[in-house]
């Protein structure tokens, strides 16, 4: 308490006793001892009072912070349409006139074939 040690509180004690006299030490020593009471108390409550403030800040910015979104209108939704629109794809759009490319190029081929097959037949006296 203070850095003050035992011996030295020993010799503040026995120059108190000797300036006071030994009659009004007791008195001296409750005065003293309320006193010190009576301020930790008051130091506590303006720690919590302080505390209780930054609560209410904290709080009271928590509120403005959700209230500050409410004084401007929202924007509709679009409405959402009952139909299922079906996804379009760039890669899909391709296949299908790919797939008619290689389609009529097989077809062309296999008449090549029989053309030719049946070309063979004929010179062999088929």
């Amino acid at each position: 308490m203070f850095g003050i040690g035992m011996p030295e509180l020993i010799i503040i004690l026995v120059i108190a006793l000797i300036v006071i006299g030994p009659k009004k030490l007791p008195d001296l020593a409750k005065a003293l001892g309320k006193g010190m009471a009576e301020f930790k108390k008051a130091t506590q409550e303006i720690k919590d009072s302080l505390d209780v403030e930054e609560d209410l800040n904290e709080i009271k910015d928590d509120l403005v912070d959700s209230i500050s979104g409410l004084d401007m209108p929202q924007e509709p939704e679009p409405p959402k349409s009952t139909e299922t629109e079906e996804p379009t794809y760039s890669d899909m759009e391709e296949v299908p006139e790919d797939h008619e490319k290689v389609e009529n190029e097989i077809q062309e081929e296999k008449k090549e074939l029989n053309g030719r097959d049946k070309a063979e037949e004929t010179k062999d006296g088929g």
